[in-house]
């Protein structure tokens, strides 16, 4: 199956029942689990959900080997992708079968060697988390005062395209949407047009029941965007425009429309993940999607499958997943699932 726009891979679910009529058109493969930041926004901080692990390349290629018709995959989950030292080989394996391969880095490895070796591969798009545009900011939310060094790693991968006239990767620089940042938005956009990055996101916020670290509902800003947050984000528009950055959000809109709360009263209904990706941890855990490690806790109480012990098809189709979609499709969804309809910052 070869989707038109594999950024837009969910497009391609049609009906949706308990029991998905395709193989995923999208995998989430996450490579690893380990990181070297501390995230106040991300829950590996607070717990192991895992124990540290790389995704071993035997598991990664069988995996792989058994989606023929696959699109889309994404290199990323709880971890820091550069961290894994077979990362090159795994892009160009996916590159090989014309996958569209992408994956989120936090930049801090992105040095000119790997950052040549990446573009070798033919990877589609590199996106790096930075969330604040000044080092105060960033130690806050990422928990290590590593600002100016990633901003020089992006500078010289942008600076090395150029040189080398590499259209790809997209370089993109995403920050989450936070009330602790967010009025750093226009300055986010003008670093971007700085360090030669042409695309900006922002990043909806996903928390669970716990609110630990900036995961939190006073840091969110669903429904309740006061007019100093509109004015950042208005602004940052603007100049997006004038800079010539394209500044998107999270869920393939814009951000006036990502930041509304809308009217439906089942926020979930609308959601196609289960019936279009598979999100593999680095042990072969099957998950429904990126966001539920961030929106629930315990890994075992959305847990779809085991990859190193199951056929993707008998995961895709078994017990666990037909349950997990048709509750989805209720007015009492699974508890992650629920927790990104109400807890997300849309």
């Amino acid at each position: 199956m070869t989707l038109l726009d594999p950024r837009r891979y969910f497009e391609s679910v049609g009906a949706r029942a308990p029991r998905a009529e395709v193989m995923p058109v999208c995998l989430y493969l996450e490579v690893t689990n380990r990181c070297n930041l501390l995230c106040e926004t991300c829950p590996r901080t607070f717990e192991e959900l895992e124990p540290p692990a790389d995704m071993a390349w035997n598991l990664f290629t069988r995996i792989v080997d058994q989606v023929p018709g696959l699109a889309r995959a994404v290199l990323h989950g709880v971890g820091e992708p550069m961290l894994v030292r077979t990362l090159p080989s795994m892009i160009r394996y996916l590159k090989n079968r014309g996958i569209y391969v992408l994956f989120n880095t936090n930049g801090t490895l992105l040095s000119p060697k790997r950052g040549r070796a990446l573009i070798e591969t033919g990877l589609d798009e590199l996106r790096v988390s930075l969330d604040a545009a000044s080092p105060p900011a960033f130690l806050r939310v990422r928990g290590k005062p590593l600002f100016d060094r990633i901003v020089s790693n992006v500078r010289t991968f942008t600076a090395l395209q150029r040189e080398i006239g590499a259209e790809i990767p997209r370089v993109s620089l995403w920050l989450t949407g936070l009330k602790e940042t967010i009025a750093e938005l226009p300055q986010f956009v003008r670093l971007a047009a700085d360090l030669g990055v042409r695309e900006v996101y922002l990043q909806r916020l996903v928390y669970d029941e716990t609110g630990r670290g900036l995961a939190r509902p006073d840091q969110a800003l669903f429904a309740s965007i006061a007019a100093a947050e509109g004015g950042a984000i208005a602004e940052a528009q603007e100049l997006g425009k004038a800079l010539d950055v394209r500044l998107d959000a999270s869920g393939a809109t814009e951000p006036g429309l990502s930041l509304q709360k809308g009217t439906d009263a089942q926020p979930w209904s609308g959601c196609r993940r289960p019936w279009s990706l598979m999100y593999i941890t680095a042990h072969g855990r099957a998950l429904p999607c990126c966001i539920a490690p961030f929106s629930a806790r315990s890994y075992t109480s959305y847990t779809l499958g085991n990859a190193t012990q199951n056929s993707l098809r008998e995961i895709w189709n078994g017990v666990a997943y037909r349950e997990f979609r048709e509750k989805l499709l209720t007015e009492t969804p699974p508890t992650p699932c629920a927790g990104c309809g109400v807890r997300w910052s849309l």
